[in-house]
């Protein structure tokens, strides 16, 4: 796949949901644009939040979404260039300057109170003026985002816009090549470039540990400038935080005490008392000068421990006006090999990552892209077969993205003739991502006010639940077959209360993804407390792939009921996007006064024939678990086992069990360990690979 089929099939998938969902090919480009930025870590939420019209002097004003990161304090705001036509258009500088100034005409007469008095309250673009006026003392930046169709012209290297209320403003356009390097990159993100010597006269002084250097990389020991620290990352926001530590930081206070105070009454002691960041590129450049040896240079550029640091100097500036030009930070630098394949150096990443921040309790759930359990689900998302519907004679697969664009680069390297058989067996609109998995399954276990926070913060959540149960029963039987095959029901009752939500006569453009989780939600919620011996029968949804009548109804009755609940005049907070996040807009919600009609019985199952079955699916995954572990252990040559022996019994790490275990293994074919030693096994190798042994 090049970048015009790219292209093409984006446009063509955009035409193709508008007209299901009458939502407009522009409002449906945007929000599809947005979704992709997501998964790419370039923007930390989206609301779609269309309004076009003119303010003070007659100027236009318009933005059709945004974004706010409350990490970094950046407001970005989205507005489309949006064209369905065939011919290839450029979009020019003046263009572009035309697109910019009336999204900052927009800020400015939002900050002005004229758009606060003229926007209905019940209309999303409200939610939108109130957050830039309560946030009017905390923003940071405002980010001016282009979404376009069409081609940048040669002409733009840069967009220059003034600051609004003293607060900077950066312009950035985005059109369909860029989206495409992002989706196509290995590591499904932007990657971070930084020219050392644009902040700083000679780059960043270091000491390369040579003793501590192996083959997958080498270390550097830095002497960091605060101020630099602090200007990359007024730049760059969070995007510097490796992805785990950013989700750390997400749920704690972002700004520490004791560094805050440290920065401000004793600023030449900083050094001393900082424990510093660590940090890892995938490339470097080195400048050797009289005043010593610098890093100039670096590419992918990510801080993996260190993050409250970093947020602290940024902050302590502007909010306290601290002067940070005498506080150096030390920092680890690890330089990752670039003979590397990408899933070891990304891997690799991870791991450095998960020990560097070892001592902050970031828990598993927090690393949670490589944990077992997505691994499982992937297996059973490329094994399971799904009906064909609709008159189609293909059996399909629910694609599950474990990893980031995953879907997109499995295609890249694909002919023309395997990309349609992939797509017939794989089409786009049954691919579901991780964040899609935890957004479903916390909406039906009751908690629309967390979906409703973000699919970071919910996915977070999500991750914790997960990862308890998994440490705590036996084998994580529960996420078997049958868990994946419910999820993926829910995920097709998602998928059609999205399409059905916008088609009502009642919606006004606005709070789809609040309506369609706590629609859902109080769905769940009614056929437990009509029904209280009976569920609904998610199988009977896998096997048919499709909604049935009677929910079908329910959900547009429901739907609409929400939707009047959520923005009702009486709601505890004046605006709805914050008032869905709080959990007394999910209680309120539930004193909906509303019943099921009998007509849904059919679709129900009785819990005790649930619990049967959930039975059942768990004792086929114990069976599978094992035969798994055992065929893992004895694919393991008997001479790779030793080698994993001699290591262990060197370092000590290792029980008498674990050894006895050990020794049958090395006797692989010859003896074949049992069962019970087999999952001691798989625990030793996960131990030893801890402390950089590798088979």
């Amino acid at each position: 796949m090049d970048i015009k089929e790219f292209k093409e099939d984006f446009l063509q998938e955009i035409k193709a949901e508008a007209v299901l969902t009458g939502e407009g090919s522009s409002a449906t480009f945007v929000n599809a644009f947005a979704q992709y930025l997501l998964e790419a870590d370039f923007l930390a939420s989206f609301n779609t939040s269309y309004f076009e019209g003119k303010g003070k002097h007659g100027r236009r004003v318009r933005v059709d979404g945004y974004s706010y990161n409350e990490l970094d304090k950046t407001m970005s705001l989205v507005i489309a260039d949006y064209n369905a036509y065939e011919k290839e258009l450029t979009l020019n500088k003046i263009q572009a300057k035309a697109l910019t100034d009336k999204l900052k005409h927009f800020i400015e007469q939002s900050l002005n109170t004229l758009l606060y008095k003229e926007i209905e309250m019940s209309r999303s673009c409200f939610d939108l003026v109130d957050l830039l006026r309560e946030k009017r003392k905390e923003v940071r930046k405002y980010q001016l985002l282009i979404f376009t169709t069409s081609s940048i012209s040669a002409s733009i290297t840069r967009l220059e816009s003034s600051a609004i209320n003293d607060v900077p403003t950066e312009c950035q356009i985005w059109d369909m090549e860029r989206l495409f390097k992002v989706c196509s990159s290995d590591t499904g993100r932007q990657i971070i470039e930084i020219n050392f010597k644009e902040y700083t006269q000679y780059g960043i002084s270091c000491l390369e540990a040579s003793e501590t250097t192996s083959s997958d990389f080498k270390n550097y020991l830095c002497i960091v400038p605060g101020e630099l620290l602090a200007n990359i990352y007024d730049k760059y926001g969070s995007r510097l935080l490796e992805g785990n530590v950013r989700s750390f930081l997400s749920t704690k206070v972002a700004v520490n005490k004791k560094i805050r105070t440290t920065i401000i009454n004793n600023p030449d002691r900083f050094f001393a008392y900082n424990n510093g960041i660590s940090a890892t590129a995938m490339d470097i450049r080195l400048e050797t000068t009289k005043q010593g040896q610098f890093i100039i240079f670096a590419k992918d550029f990510q801080i993996i421990n260190g993050g409250q640091t970093t947020a602290s100097l940024s902050n302590a500036r502007h909010k306290d006006k601290a002067d940070i030009k005498n506080i150096f930070v030390q920092m680890k630098l690890t330089v990752i090999n670039k003979t590397l394949e990408d899933d070891e150096a990304i891997g690799l990443i991870q791991d450095i990552s998960r020990s560097s921040n070892s001592q902050n309790k970031v828990s598993d759930a927090d690393f949670f892209s490589t944990h077992p359990f997505h691994i499982r689900m992937e297996g059973f998302s490329q094994k399971l077969w799904a009906r064909a519907v609709g008159g189609s004679q293909c059996d399909t697969r629910w694609f599950y993205e474990r990893a980031r664009g995953q879907y997109l680069q499995k295609q890249l390297r694909m002919t023309s003739s395997e990309k349609n058989k992939f797509l017939l067996q794989n089409p786009k609109k049954q691919l579901i991502t991780k964040t899609d998995l935890a957004k479903v399954r916390n909406t039906w276990k009751g908690l629309p006010h967390i979906v409703s926070q973000g699919a970071q913060t919910n996915f977070i959540e999500f991750a914790k639940a997960i990862n308890n149960e998994w440490d705590s029963t036996k084998d994580a039987v529960a996420f078997n077959e049958k868990y994946f095959q419910e999820s993926i029901a829910l995920s097709i009752l998602f998928k059609h209360t999205e399409l059905m939500v916008p088609r009502q006569v009642w919606y006004s453009q606005g709070y789809r993804a609040n309506i369609v989780t706590y629609s859902i939600a109080f769905l769940h919620h009614q056929i437990q407390k009509q029904f209280p011996n009976m569920e609904l029968d998610l199988m009977c949804l896998w096997t048919y792939q499709i909604v049935s009548e009677p929910i079908a109804k329910a959900l547009i009755d429901i739907s609409e009921l929400v939707y009047r609940k959520l923005t009702d005049s009486s709601r505890g907070v004046e605006n709805v996007t914050q008032w869905c996040k709080r959990e007394g807009c999910w209680t309120s919600v539930k004193n909906i006064n509303y019943s099921l009609s009998s007509d849904i019985e059919p679709c129900l199952i009785w819990q005790v024939d649930l619990l049967k079955a959930d039975q059942e699916a768990k004792n086929e995954q114990k069976i599978n678990s094992g035969t798994e572990t055992l065929t893992n252990i004895i694919n393991i040559s008997a001479k790779q086992w030793q080698n994993a022996l001699t290591f262990a019994t060197e370092k000590r790490l290792i029980t008498s069990d674990e050894f006895v275990a050990m020794k049958t293994a090395c006797q692989i074919p010859k003896k074949t360990p049992t069962l019970v030693q087999c999952k001691k096994l798989m625990i030793v190798l996960s131990r030893l690979e801890e402390e950089g042994f590798k088979l």
